[in-house]
């Protein structure tokens, strides 16, 4: 845990007062980081986005398993070599609804729907992923 902390502080550059969160579904294949400062959320999906995305500008990494936001606007495809899994992240059972800060997160037995303050955001799911 405390490397995937470090590593976070790297990928979300914060100041002292950051914290991070992170959460997973029931079913371990969705996992999700909040960051406070700067507020941003990341979730990453362990079956890979269905269908890929296009790769983003400039993407050196992979680019197929993860979507982020910031409190407003939209949302866009991870690019990474990392993900933010976490064996001992809380699971937002299915039927309940996360909630920090700009963002909230709906887990449901068909997916994970997350949205900002703007209403962009994204839906992960087994079968199919989008941003909106």
């Amino acid at each position: 845990m405390t490397r995937l902390a470090l590593l976070l502080a790297l990928l979300f550059p914060a100041s002292a007062a950051a914290s991070f969160v992170f959460f997973q579904t029931p079913s371990h294949n969705i996992g999700c980081a909040y960051s406070s400062s700067p507020a941003n959320l990341r979730c990453d999906i362990r079956t890979g986005l269905k269908p890929p995305p296009h790769k983003p500008k400039g993407c050196q990494n992979d680019w197929t398993f993860g979507y982020e936001m910031g409190p407003r606007g939209r949302s866009g495809t991870v690019c990474a070599g990392d993900t933010v899994f976490s064996p001992g992240a809380r699971i937002v059972k299915y039927g309940t609804t996360w909630r920090r800060g700009a963002f909230t997160c709906k887990s449901t037995t068909t997916g994970l729907r997350c949205k900002n303050k703007s209403g962009h955001g994204f839906f992960l799911s087994r079968q199919h992923s989008y941003r909106f």
